[in-house]
């Protein structure tokens, strides 16, 4: 026996009200949300915001007073990168489900959603795998920056 258009309205409802109640409480959880992560070289850990703004900065060992300027930069840049990558692939776990759609209540159904291009094609890679700048460089920016200056 199908189901009265009544019944599956207010099934659609009640549906819709628990998942603009669920969107609301991971809202406010990730308005809350920070992440920290470490410079490849373990010399600065940066933290981000939940909008990935830089809200910490820390130097957990005294790695960075041999550093030059460009290589403390370099680590900074790197250490903020990654934290903001981590900082989108939380919001891509905690939003996935409701862009996933409903298959008990087939009108409400999902989106569509550009991760990459929203958050950059890093926070689709699996957190461990080497991102593809690394693979790539075989040596640091401030590294060829040095060289072209004619140091070594």
């Amino acid at each position: 026996m199908t189901e009265s258009v009544g019944k599956r309205i207010e099934r659609a409802a009640a549906e819709l009200k628990a998942t603009q109640d669920a969107v609301a409480r991971t809202e406010q959880e990730l308005r809350n949300a920070s992440y920290s992560a470490l410079s490849a070289d373990r010399a600065v850990r940066v933290t981000v915001g939940p909008q990935g703004e830089l809200s910490g900065l820390e130097f957990p060992e005294d790695r960075y007073r041999a550093m030059s300027p460009q290589q403390l930069e370099a680590s900074v840049l790197d250490a903020a990168s990654r934290a903001r990558t981590e900082m989108g692939r939380n919001v891509m776990r905690a939003m996935s489900p409701f862009a996933a759609g409903n298959t008990e209540v087939p009108e409400l159904s999902g989106l569509e959603v550009d991760w990459a291009r929203i958050f950059g094609p890093e926070v689709l890679e699996e957190p461990d795998a080497p991102r593809e700048k690394e693979r790539q460089e075989t040596t640091a920016p401030w590294q060829d920056a040095l060289r072209e200056d004619g140091e070594e």
